[in-house]
């Protein structure tokens, strides 16, 4: 443990795939496609992100495919621009503990996208920089968008901020922002005072999506008796996209994606918008409340 190996070897049909890990966590990125990371875990573990068998293995072609795994857009959510194909190779470089992961620029927005891993020395967790380098000659107003597909049967939380009693909380503490295709009483959904929780159930069909502003700066899934965490930078008083969501949560049959975002800014030519990410893997205690439970993660 504490060297970051970096390894070139086969994963899911394409032939050439960076293999990272520090000796306790695990991350594979394909070359061919890109930039994403198609599997995340523990060494020797299952994949905590869930991979679209169907495209596995796969490259070129004109139309967008997920292929699971973790993934960088940008919001607002367009049905054009947000599905530009990533199929074209990668390029990277190895970097002090870890390696940089850069996507040729977009033809159509000249928009280019990278991801850089960071892996703690010796502990289950990486952080994961997302840049959009903006290489041509127009102005966009984005915010980055940092998706993780996850594995089948879990549940996502967000957490609330502490509860405020009347006539102290006058103002509103929080957004939700609600898709038109959710329905609010979906058995999928469990609203608490502390967090809401949203399963992944393949016997209950049709998709769903959640996003809240979320000060706190974590979101986690829990699957398999696995915590994945991730932490990221809430920023007071910027403005975030979707009604002000700095996460969010979509789910449907085969899986649940597991959403955070940076503020809105207007990108000129030349400038670079970051957001980072920073996940950490481990078991989780079992039977506790949702007070202890946003104490423990939050601790973490």
């Amino acid at each position: 443990m504490g060297e970051v190996s970096v390894q070139l070897r086969p994963y899911g049909g394409w032939e050439h795939c960076l293999h990272l890990s520090n000796g306790v966590i695990e991350l594979v990125v394909p070359r061919a496609v890109g930039p994403r990371v198609i599997h995340f875990g523990a060494v020797g573990g299952p994949n905590q992100f869930f991979e679209f068998p169907e495209d596995l293995g796969r490259r070129g072609g004109e139309g967008w495919l997920p292929y699971g795994g973790h993934r960088l857009w940008y919001a607002p959510e367009h049905p054009v621009r947000t599905y530009y194909p990533d199929h074209d190779p990668v390029t990277f470089e190895e970097t002090p503990g870890g390696a940089l992961i850069v996507q040729a620029a977009e033809r159509t927005t000249g928009l280019q996208k990278s991801l850089r891993f960071t892996f703690s020395p010796d502990r289950a967790e990486v952080t994961v920089l997302h840049y959009i380098a903006n290489t041509g000659d127009q102005t966009w107003e984005l915010a980055p968008w940092a998706m993780s597909v996850m594995a089948p049967g879990g549940e996502a939380l967000l957490p609330h901020p502490a509860y405020i009693p009347h006539p102290e909380g006058l103002l509103p503490n929080r957004a939700v922002a609600v898709w038109p295709y959710t329905s609010m009483a979906d058995p999928r959904i469990t609203w608490g005072d502390r967090l809401t929780r949203i399963r992944q159930d393949a016997t209950v069909a049709g998709p769903i999506k959640l996003g809240m502003t979320v000060p706190e700066g974590w979101v986690a899934y829990i699957n398999r008796e696995s915590l994945f965490l991730k932490r990221f930078r809430h920023e007071p008083g910027a403005v975030y996209p979707d009604f002000g969501c700095s996460a969010e949560v979509f789910a449907n049959e085969r899986m649940l994606e597991l959403e955070t975002l940076g503020p809105l800014v207007r990108l000129g030519p030349g400038q670079t918008a970051e957001h980072a990410e920073t996940w950490l893997l481990g078991p989780l205690e079992r039977g506790l409340a949702d007070e202890e439970l946003c104490a423990f993660l939050s601790d973490l």
